[in-house]
């Protein structure tokens, strides 16, 4: 499970971000994770605990946003999701499509109290 390295690197970000802007309590922190991306929320959320404790983060509620993974057909120009269609174009069928979104993990908000 390489997602707690992950959320350690976060929180170190996080931390030198709160530093930086005299910020000494985080209400809640946003990531957003692309469904194609290769983090799991579910262990993101799993691995938040053991990642804040003993840090300025260990009261902050973690909030993750998931991106759909869109493709855009290359045959017809659809936009579809390539999970909900199994990797082809609902609309032609065709297995020919470069992906537009999904593949993202970042922060997206940081909430100070």
């Amino acid at each position: 499970m390489h997602e707690i390295g992950v959320m350690m690197e976060v929180v170190k970000t996080v931390e030198n971000f709160a530093k930086k802007n005299s910020i000494t309590k985080i209400e809640t922190l946003v990531l957003q994770i692309g469904e194609l991306s290769s983090m799991i929320p579910r262990y993101i959320e799993a691995c938040f605990p053991a990642a804040v404790d003993g840090t300025l983060l260990q009261d902050t509620k973690l909030k993750i946003e998931v991106l759909p993974g869109n493709a855009m057909c290359k045959k017809c120009n659809k936009v579809f999701n390539l999970i909900e269609n199994n990797n082809k174009c609902p609309h032609c069928e065709s297995r020919e499509w470069e992906i537009l979104s999904g593949r993202e993990f970042m922060i997206k908000e940081i909430v100070a109290c």
